[in-house]
């Protein structure tokens, strides 16, 4: 692309992401001798960088902060006062600054996703250590109930009329149940054939609980299709951040200015606050952090869980989201929960926009609203050698956010990453 002057205030964003997000990718050893220098922030560019580095390429990472992670690190105490607060000091009853570890972006994994297939693919599962999430809840008609993870909670649960459960209960039966070496448990079906609503149409089941079902089937035993790493997500830019070193990848953090030019011969991944002349803005998520005292109520006093607020139940255009976790995942002092609440943006008042959400948490010891905006590029990469991210999304999980890096990645090398990996893999990193 010539000699481009590239610059910005935010680190992940430019050069194959280094190692601060989750965009790793294997790129073919003929590139090897084309990649000199990169920027990196963010979840996304760690794993874009691992898998670069892997490939042999000559990777530099350089980031203002002094911490790998970019926007979707993990912060301590002090940090995020300092991020909301400013000068102000956080208060003496919410315990040692150290025992916080309050992501930015909060997501869960799911436990059966793209994104722990990447982990796998790159063998950083040896640097992380998960637990399941306990529970998976949906909103309907004021109340918060569970999703119903086995055969049995169906069959119990007041979201669905008698013969839905029926129905349902059949369902998830099958899912369970299948073997794709067994051909005993298909039932006739071939699901590599079989659409989506093909299988629904089996079942016969309603809207309502196709809805309820889009996000709760899982992998992992237990109550919810979710894991989630001890210490939080800030462990997953680490984790690439170490492998990729063994790759011989070079970091320059708490670099104030990030400015590189880069040659016809170079490639460069950022986000999009690198290089806004190549982006547009596509939408803006409203966020809200609450530090806790408590277990969200109604959730079976459970230290980790979900809660989705459909758009249905809430007269909204986007579905509102709630994530929470707590000391079980090391992310807080013991006794202390951690409470994101976050949607789409419809207007500019976020306070009163995520009200539903805030107000199922109960008491806050402390709370936290901000905005940003969304982004997704225009450019065209095979012109000026930019592969710029799209903004993080409001949803609990992380599959669109990897679908992003997947689509760079093939933009990147012309190809199809494989992962047809060992799930067991991710289940032994499970703690």
């Amino acid at each position: 692309m010539g000699n481009t002057a590239i610059q910005s205030n935010d680190p992940f964003k430019i050069g194959i992401c280094l190692s601060s997000e989750f965009t790793d990718l294997v790129l073919d050893k003929n590139f090897a001798d084309q990649m000199a220098s990169v920027f990196s922030k963010g979840k996304k560019g760690v794993i874009m960088w691992k898998l670069v580095v892997s490939a042999i390429f000559q990777v530099l990472h350089m980031d203002r902060n002094d911490y790998y992670g970019g926007e979707s690190t993990s912060l301590n105490l002090v940090q995020l006062w300092k991020r909301f607060r400013g000068s102000d000091k956080p208060p003496a009853h919410l315990g040692s600054s150290r025992d916080y570890n309050v992501d930015m972006i909060p997501k869960f994994i799911m436990a059966n996703g793209a994104l722990v297939r990447v982990l796998i693919h790159t063998d950083v599962t040896k640097y992380l250590y998960f637990k399941a999430v306990d529970g998976s809840y949906v909103y309907n008609k004021g109340k918060v109930h569970k999703v119903p993870a086995t055969d049995m909670e169906a069959l119990k649960s007041p979201l669905m009329g008698l013969f839905e459960k029926r129905r349902a209960s059949k369902f998830i039966k099958f899912v369970q149940d299948y073997d794709e070496k067994n051909p005993e448990t298909h039932e006739g079906l071939d699901l590599t054939r079989v659409t989506t609503r093909e299988l629904i149409v089996k079942y016969a089941l309603g809207d309502n609980t196709v809805d309820l079902y889009a996000e709760s089937l899982a992998r992992f035993a237990g109550g919810s299709p979710y894991i989630y790493p001890l210490y939080g997500l800030g462990e997953l830019p680490q984790a690439f951040a170490r492998l990729s070193a063994v790759y011989g990848g070079t970091y320059m953090l708490n670099k104030s200015e990030c400015k590189e030019r880069i040659s016809n011969n170079e490639k460069v991944i950022c986000d999009p606050s690198y290089l806004p002349n190549k982006v547009r803005k596509v939408g803006k998520v409203a966020r809200a952090i609450a530090i806790m005292s408590h277990p969200i109520p109604n959730t079976n006093n459970s230290h980790s869980v979900q809660v989705i607020l459909p758009q249905k139940q809430l007269g909204r255009k986007s579905d509102m989201y709630l994530f929470c976790c707590s000391y079980s995942h090391n992310v807080a002092p013991k006794g202390k929960f951690i409470a994101f609440v976050s949607t789409e943006a419809e207007t500019d008042q976020p306070e009163i926009e995520l009200k539903p959400g805030i107000d199922l948490l109960g008491p806050a010891d402390e709370i936290f609203f901000e905005t940003y905006d969304r982004y997704e590029p225009v450019n065209e990469p095979s012109l000026d050698n930019c592969f710029v991210s799209t903004s993080y999304d409001a949803t609990t999980h992380f599959e669109s956010t990897v679908l992003d890096v997947l689509n760079m990645y093939t933009m990147i090398t012309g190809k199809v990453l494989n992962l047809n990996v060992d799930l067991s893999a991710a289940s032994a990193a499970e703690e």
